[in-house]
């Protein structure tokens, strides 16, 4: 079954109750210091309000207040921001249980609610039937473009599916990522390469057991490479490297699929984290010394092996990115991925995000995934709860 999309809906006098992904950060005087989550929901807010509907109820969580009303965690700020940006009145209710809300919704000059947050109800990310029930009150439609949370199956993702048959339906970011990670897991044109980096194996173990069975070539980099390269008996000196993430990293290199594995032939190093850098021209580390970026020989061996990609997904950076003494790597990477023609490049992950917005270069890819992970859920598993239910609904 097709997902259905905002634009697919007749919203004329309906009330619309929509997921939202707000989770904004906010410096200590509480001012939003990204807008970037709230603007890439004002597409889908703006066509419901263009489109006839009668009111808008807005639904979103803001940081881990754990199932508590706590005042640093208030959307207050984001309802300020919504405002502005819509040129209409946003009213902010006191929680989203206020007995007042439905009466709200009947006033004539009342067009966009937004729900206090969430999770200052535990009830909330218990998935809890009741709590769902109560939110699905508040809408004829229910729209879910919280692509970031569509991986957890909480009231407000999943369990409200349940009051909405044949009228649930995602909003435009929602299609944008769905669209774009399908490119990645459904039969992806080839050559496919992904490029993984990042932190520990643990994290993206599934991950990388999923990408050997589709990719062409598996390049990695950043501290992933260490457990891997003293897995096949190189030494990595003091660089980032666990016990479990070498035994995984074992295990990974045993499968036939291992052959499409990547490793860097060099590297840029220091004596202390973020200390003075140091090029180490070969595989192995010296024993002092800690890897922090790939070097400029692993630079040109991942340019031949991208060159001609039809799919390319980067997730992870290839070091130290944040120091521009260990940032080579990572942008390089972001500039061979600009310079790819005919090519679909989906860059996914926190980090690998961060980096090619601070590269200037997002604009050149195909697809910057907001999803976090979400979209890596979404490429081990081929979906997520929340994608499933608005599909399929929830008896």
């Amino acid at each position: 079954m097709a997902l259905k999309y905002i634009d697919q809906m007749d919203l004329q006098g309906k009330r619309v109750i929509g997921r939202f992904d707000f989770n904004v950060p906010l410096n200590e005087s509480g001012k939003i210091t990204d807008t970037t989550r709230i603007d890439k929901a004002l597409p889908t807010i703006n066509y419901i309000l263009e489109n006839g509907a009668k009111t808008l109820v807005l639904m979103s969580h803001l940081g881990r207040p754990k199932g508590e009303a706590k005042a640093e965690f208030s959307l207050e700020p984001v309802a300020t921001y919504l405002a502005e940006q819509l040129g209409v009145d946003v009213v902010l209710t006191e929680s989203c249980k206020d007995k007042g809300i439905r009466t709200l919704l009947e006033l004539p000059g009342t067009k966009v609610i937004l729900l206090q947050n969430l999770r200052f109800h535990k009830e909330e990310t218990e998935n809890d039937l009741e709590f769902s029930k109560m939110l699905a009150q508040y809408g004829d439609i229910y729209v879910n473009d919280a692509f970031g949370a569509a991986h957890r199956k909480h009231a407000s993702t999943y369990g409200i599916n349940a009051y909405f048959p044949r009228m649930a339906c995602g909003g435009f970011l929602m299609k944008a990522e769905v669209e774009a990670l399908q490119k990645i897991v459904d039969k992806p044109q080839s050559p496919f390469v992904a490029i993984v980096g990042g932190a520990k194996v643990t994290d993206k173990i599934k991950i990388i057991e999923r990408l050997l069975t589709n990719v062409d070539s598996l390049l990695i980099g950043g501290a992933m490479a260490y457990p891997f390269l003293k897995a096949k008996g190189y030494e990595v000196g003091t660089s980032l490297c666990s016990d479990e993430d070498v035994k995984l990293a074992k295990n990974i290199l045993t499968q036939s699929s291992a052959r499409k594995l990547v490793l860097p032939v060099d590297h840029v190093c220091s004596k202390e984290f973020g200390g003075a850098p140091v090029k180490v021209s070969e595989i192995n580390i010296p024993s002092d010394l800690m890897g922090l970026d790939i070097g400029e020989q692993t630079i040109a061996h991942f340019r031949e092996k991208l060159s001609g990609a039809k799919t390319v997904l980067w997730n992870g950076p290839m070091g130290l990115f944040e120091n521009e003494n260990f940032a080579a790597g990572t942008f390089e990477v972001a500039n061979i991925l600009a310079g790819l023609k005919d090519a679909f490049t989906l860059v996914g992950g926190g980090d690998s995000v961060s980096a090619v917005n601070k590269s200037g270069l997002s604009s050149k890819m195909s697809h910057v995934s907001t999803g976090g992970g979400a979209s890596l859920e979404f490429i081990e598993n081929g979906s997520l709860p929340g994608v499933q239910a608005l599909k399929f609904g929830l008896n």
